[in-house]
């Protein structure tokens, strides 16, 4: 089974819905962001709320509707912690995973830089190719649902190739002709 793994910023919003989209179609899936710290928006733009990756979805549900409740809802955070709450118990940041993955699909170009960074830095000593796709997704409620469709048409292509390798390409184009998002690829090696 193809493990496939979804990386933004702070693995609140575009990650988690195709988390979500991916794990009800029955992927293999985990997600994980590349922040220094989960920042979601607080009562004006420069008074954001900052958690440390590992604090759990319920932890920071209860703060938010605590300090707020009618903002938060108004600005859909308190219906995206909802659902990610139901997905796995907290936000994971991909600098701190060891695991292995086949594919693992970034939500914008930096993240996307982030990732290939930490790929090389862990210097490919088992030579185990993954690919890196990234599917430039604006990071609002509306466009990390389109984002997360995006990515399960990129999924759903990959485990129906019986060669990944020389299927990839094909793959990239078909989709990018069919989807509304910029994509970028990359082979990069444990």
């Amino acid at each position: 089974m193809v493990k496939f793994a979804v990386i933004c910023a702070s693995n609140m919003n575009r990650s988690m819905e195709a988390h979500y989209q991916l794990k009800k179609h029955g992927y293999n899936i985990e997600s994980f962001g590349t922040g220094s710290a989960v920042r979601l928006p607080g009562p004006t733009p420069t008074q954001p709320n900052i958690y440390n990756f590992g604090t759990a979805y319920n932890q920071i549900y209860t703060e938010l509707t605590a300090q707020d409740v009618s903002l938060y809802t108004r600005n859909g955070l308190i219906a995206m912690l909802e659902r990610n709450r139901k997905v796995k118990q907290a936000p994971q940041r991909f600098h701190d995973e060891s695991a292995f993955f086949d594919v693992i699909f970034t939500c914008e170009e930096r993240v996307f830089d982030a990732v290939c960074e930490e790929l090389l830095n862990r210097a490919g000593v088992n030579s185990w190719p993954v690919h890196v796709i990234n599917i430039d997704i604006e990071d609002n409620h509306k466009d990390a649902t389109v984002g997360a469709k995006t990515i399960l048409e990129l999924a759903r292509q990959i485990v129906a190739s019986r060669d990944l390798e020389s299927d990839m390409d094909r793959i990239i184009e078909d989709v990018q002709n069919k989807m509304p998002h910029p994509l970028l690829y990359t082979v990069a090696f444990y």
